[in-house]
C-alpha cells in the first residue's frame, strides 16, 4: 500500500499551516532527508524533509493551499516495487491511539450507535477521543470537549484545539446585539481583505491569551544616554567590522542586569516558577507576516560586536522566514524596541511563559534638572511589563535600576 505523507507539526504552536509549494513533482524519486515541500508555519516558512523513500505517486494537497491541518494526508508515496495502480486502492492509515491512553469519558445511558468508518469520531456516543493533556486543560478552563473539533489523528482532540476553543468562547457567547453591531455596515468605507497567515493567527491567539490570563503590571524608568551615544560613535569610527546600534547596547545591558538580578530571568509554571540559569534574550523583529523574536542565547557572554553582528544576521533571516525553530522558540526575557520609529514610550505585551518584556522608546533631547539647574539631556524611556505571578514589584525595580546604571555608564559594559 502507498505511504501517506502527513502534514507535519513544525512548531509546538502549529495546528495548521500553508503548503506553500512542492519541491518534488509526481513521479520523482524521493530519498530519506530530501526536501520535498515548503510549509509556512505560525512562525516561518520551512522546508519539509521526507522520512521514507520511494516515488512521489500522488499529490493530494496542491501548492499554495492554506489551512492544512497537522496530520492531514498531503501526498502518497509509492514504495519499491509498487506501481501507480496501487494509488487507486484505499490507503491504510496508522491505527488511531487506543482509548486506554486517555481517561474514559462518561457514556450516555442509551445504547451507543454502531461505529462508522468516518475518519473523525462523532460525539453522539458520548465518547470523545482526546489526549490526556487536552482533557486536563479542558477541565481546568471549562471547555466542553464535546463541542471541540479535533485536529489530531482521526479527529482526536489535542491541546491546541482546546486552547483555540477557549479563545473563541468569549466571541461565541457575546450577546446578539453586539454581534449585530459588528456586522458590515452598508456605509462602511471601501476595503480589501488580506487573508490572515498562519503566523498572524497564532500571534493573535497568543496575545489575546496573554492579556486575558497574565496579570501584567508596568514599571517605567528614564535613562540618560548621552555617554552611550558618544561611545557608540567612537567605537563605530574605529572599525568597519561592526556597526553598533543603540539596541545592541540595550541587549548587552539587559543581559548583564539579568546576571545581577536573576529573579527577573524567570517564567511561570503551574507547579513551580522556572528561574533560568542561562540568559537567553528574545528580541522582537517586525516582518511582513508579523512579529517574530529571534533569540540570542547566552547573551551575557557576548560582547557588543558579536551581539550586533549576530542580531543583524538573524533579523535578516527572520524577515525572509528562514529561521530554524530553535532560533525563535524559547528565550527567558524579551526586548521590544520601537525607538527607531520615533515612539517615545509604550508598554509591550508579555510573551508567555516569560515573566518580563522590556519596551524601549526613542532617545530624545529633553529638559532635565541637574544639581538644581535646568539642563538638556538625551533621554530614553523604558517600560518593563511584568507578570506579577513570577516577578514582584521590588524585583522588577531592582532589575530596572541595574539596567539604568549600565546604560548610563556604558564603559562598565565593555569590561
Amino acid at each position: 500500500m502507498p505511504i501517506e505523507i502527513l502534514m507535519p507539526a513544525l512548531s509546538p504552536t502549529m495546528s495548521d499551516g500553508t503548503l506553500t509549494r512542492w519541491l518534488k513533482s509526481e513521479g520523482d524519486t524521493v530519498k530519506s532527508g530530501d526536501a520535498i515541500a515548503e510549509i509556512e508555519t505560525d512562525k516561518a516558512t520551512m522546508e519539509f524533509e521526507a522520512v521514507d523513500e520511494g516515488i512521489l505517486g500522488r499529490i493530494l494537497v496542491p501548492g499554495g493551499t492554506a489551512g492544512v491541518k497537522v496530520n492531514q494526508p498531503i501526498a502518497l508515496l509509492l514504495e519499491e516495487g509498487e506501481d501507480s495502480s496501487a494509488l487507486d486502492h484505499p490507503v491504510t492509515s496508522a491505527p488511531a491511539p487506543s482509548p486506554k491512553s486517555a481517561p474514559a469519558a462518561p457514556v450516555a445511558a442509551s445504547p451507543a450507535p454502531a461505529p462508522t468508518p468516518a475518519p473523525a469520531p462523532t460525539h453522539t456516543s458520548g465518547r470523545v477521543f482526546a489526549s490526556p493533556l487536552a482533557r486536563r486543560l479542558a477541565a481546568e478552563t471549562g471547555v466542553a470537549l464535546e463541542t471541540v473539533k479535533g485536529s489530531g489523528p482521526h479527529g482526536r482532540v489535542v491541546k491546541a484545539d482546546v486552547e483555540a476553543a477557549r479563545v473563541a468562547a468569549p466571541a461565541a457567547s457575546a450577546p446578539a446585539a453586539a454581534i449585530m453591531a459588528a456586522a458590515p455596515s452598508p456605509f462602511e468605507p471601501a476595503y480589501e481583505e488580506i487573508p490572515n497567515s498562519s503566523m498572524r493567527k497564532v500571534i493573535a491567539r497568543r496575545l489575546t491569551e496573554a492579556k486575558q490570563t497574565v496579570p501584567h503590571f508596568y514599571l517605567t524608568i528614564d535613562c540618560e544616554v548621552d555617554s552611550l551615544l558618544k561611545i557608540r560613535s567612537d567605537l563605530n569610527a574605529r572599525s568597519d567590522a561592526f556597526k553598533l546600534s543603540v539596541n545592541d547596547f540595550v541587549i548587552r545591558a539587559v543581559a548583564l542586569a539579568l546576571r545581577k538580578v536573576p529573579d527577573a530571568n524567570a517564567a511561570w509554571g503551574e507547579e513551580a516558577i522556572r528561574r533560568y540559569t542561562d540568559i537567553d534574550i528574545s528580541v522582537a523583529v517586525a516582518t511582513p507576516g508579523g512579529l517574530i523574536t529571534p533569540i540570542l542565547h547566552q547573551a551575557d557572554r557576548k560582547g557588543l560586536a558579536e551581539i550586533s553582528n549576530q542580531m543583524k544576521e538573524m533579523a535578516g533571516r527572520a524577515r525572509e522566514g528562514k529561521l530554524r525553530p530553535e532560533e525563535y522558540q524559547g528565550g527567558g526575557f524579551s526586548i521590544s524596541n520601537l525607538g527607531m520609529y520615533g515612539i517615545r514610550e509604550f508598554a509591550a505585551i508579555i510573551n508567555p511563559p516569560q515573566g518580563c518584556i522590556l519596551a524601549v522608546g526613542a532617545a530624545t533631547q529633553r529638559p532635565v534638572v541637574k544639581d538644581g539647574a535646568l539642563a538638556v539631556a538625551t533621554v530614553m524611556t523604558c517600560t518593563l511589563s511584568v507578570d506579577h505571578r513570577v516577578v514582584d514589584g521590588a524585583v522588577g525595580a531592582q532589575f530596572l535600576a541595574a539596567f539604568k546604571s549600565l546604560i548610563e555608564d556604558p564603559l562598565s559594559m565593555l569590561l
